[in-house]
């Protein structure tokens, strides 16, 4: 690997005109392509919509008439995938750029995961939380082991008097995890738990504290942090808000990456600060070092708690463990968040509280029936002990910056950046957004119906979510063929 794929970790927005080193090792191959998106006969595949088969049009529209209509979906139903491959009922092929929504870190039809849920099965899938059970506990002990540092390591390396380097957990305290099913859930119980821990404080220290209560919530623009009640009143998205008010009271949203304006917005009757340190939904931005810092000041003055959403910034998809480990040592969090790829598609999320938040919640203050449950926690302590090897997060940093580099070189510097259809490349990882001038949503259908699938984000940009084991040659395949989109759309 080029070594100028690895020298640039933290994000940064490339611009028009900059320079780009040419590799041979990004030139796109169209054999490579064609073979993998053949048939057996070797007859290039149909993807199109109008190529689905009557088979598949009359199952559609059989579920279709029990099912709620809150997803806009196309004519596809896919049966199986291999890797970063999904495949249709129809037999038809996809490079999948989306994995789930960056959920499928390891792939799809992973052999050691799909092993060990048939044999979780078999053992024991359910037990409710009326009991211990032995994978939910291994689960949290190896998310608190591994993400916070021991008493004794920060007492050792303050008595060294060494500030450590960006890409360590220290700053971040042990504490303790609470397991849910989602990524939605466990914000939902991030705030739940602040709200409980400003009303300690409140009823502590009645003399500092409004006597309206310590029950605020301060999030900001294109953040998002679910669809239920209290997650989507911190989503700052009036597409997603309008239809369900009122909303939950007490939330305020601020610019993103404006210290003045959170400083200014967290008071004394705020009980918690929620933000994704580099944000998906929104379209892929990272927040600054000083906004971050300024979160984490204004919090500690006012008594308020730090939220870090690393829903799908988290678990490798930026090349560390976790998001926060590119900034500061003094941009941590109170709680942190997280979901999507942990067990690899099996519905779970957890909850990291500092020991200090914990101590204030108390049995019966929260529950949940499934989450926690051995299956979705067996399969989470394999997918997370996997991720965080450093082995496989420099392999996900190496692929990352081959695959914005590609993004880079042949759209923002091609023939559409040069025209300003394409406006900006940004990402770490395998967290890559693409900036157009215009919507671009018409490319996800045109994407699809060449064999690649793609998901857009805020602020008019395609994001570029593969699994965490995309090779570079499956990297070069699917920015041929957006390339080749990129191409249509603009002189569309």
């Amino acid at each position: 690997m080029h070594p100028s794929f690895i020298a640039r970790r933290l994000i940064s927005t490339s611009v028009r005109g900059s320079t780009v080193i040419p590799l041979s090792r990004i030139t796109l191959s169209l054999g490579s392509l064609a073979r993998l998106l053949s048939t057996s006969a070797g007859r290039a595949q149909d993807h199109r919509d109008a190529a689905a088969s009557q088979a598949t049009l009359a199952k559609l529209e059989r579920f279709e008439k029990y099912t709620l209509g809150t997803y806009v979906r196309p004519p596809v139903i896919l049966s199986q995938g291999q890797g970063s491959w999904l495949q249709d009922t129809d037999g038809r092929k996809y490079l999948d750029f989306t994995a789930g929504i960056a959920v499928t870190a390891l792939g799809h039809g992973d052999p050691q995961v799909a092993e060990l849920l048939g044999e979780q099965g078999q053992k024991l899938i359910h037990t409710s939380n009326l009991y211990h059970n032995e994978w939910a506990g291994e689960l949290a002990s190896l998310l608190v082991e591994t993400t916070c540092e021991t008493e004794a390591a920060r007492a050792a390396r303050k008595t060294e008097g060494g500030a450590g380097h960006n890409n360590t957990t220290k700053g971040f305290q042990p504490g303790k995890v609470f397991l849910t099913n989602s990524g939605t859930e466990a914000n939902e119980g991030a705030l739940k738990f602040a709200k409980k821990h400003g009303n300690a404080l409140r009823a502590a220290h009645p003399e500092r504290y409004p006597a309206s209560g310590k029950y605020e919530v301060v999030s900001f623009s294109r953040g998002f942090h679910g669809r239920s009640m209290g997650a989507l009143s911190a989503t700052a998205a009036p597409k997603y808000q309008e239809p369900f008010q009122p909303l939950v009271p007490g939330f305020h949203h601020v610019e993103f990456n404006d210290v003045a304006a959170a400083r200014a917005a967290i008071t004394e009757s705020t009980c918690a600060v929620i933000v994704e340190p580099i944000q998906g939904e929104g379209g892929i931005h990272a927040a600054t070092a000083e906004f971050l810092r300024a979160l984490r000041q204004r919090c500690d003055e006012v008594g308020a708690l730090l939220i870090f959403d690393e829903i799908q910034c988290g678990i490798g998809r930026t090349g560390q463990l976790w998001g926060f480990q590119h900034f500061p040592a003094d941009c941590r969090p109170d709680i942190l968040t997280m979901a999507k790829p942990l067990a690899n598609g099996v519905p779970i999320g957890a909850v990291l509280l500092t020991d200090a938040v914990a101590e204030v919640i108390k049995a019966g203050d929260h529950g949940t029936t499934f989450g926690g449950n051995p299956l979705a926690c067996r399969v989470g302590h394999h997918v997370f002990n996997r991720i965080r090897q450093p082995s496989f997060l420099a392999q996900v940093e190496q692929t990352g910056q081959c695959l914005k580099d590609l993004a880079t070189q042949h759209l923002l510097q091609g023939e559409a950046g040069k025209a300003g259809l394409v406006k900006a490349v940004r990402g770490i990882g395998m967290m890559v957004g693409i900036e157009f001038d215009r919507d671009p949503s018409p490319l996800v259908k045109m994407a699809r119906e060449k064999g690649l699938l793609i998901i857009t984000a805020g602020g008019n940009t395609v994001r570029l979510v593969p699994a965490l084991t995309l090779t570079v040659d499956e990297a070069r395949q699917g920015i041929e063929i957006l390339t080749e989109c990129v191409a249509e759309f603009q002189s569309a």
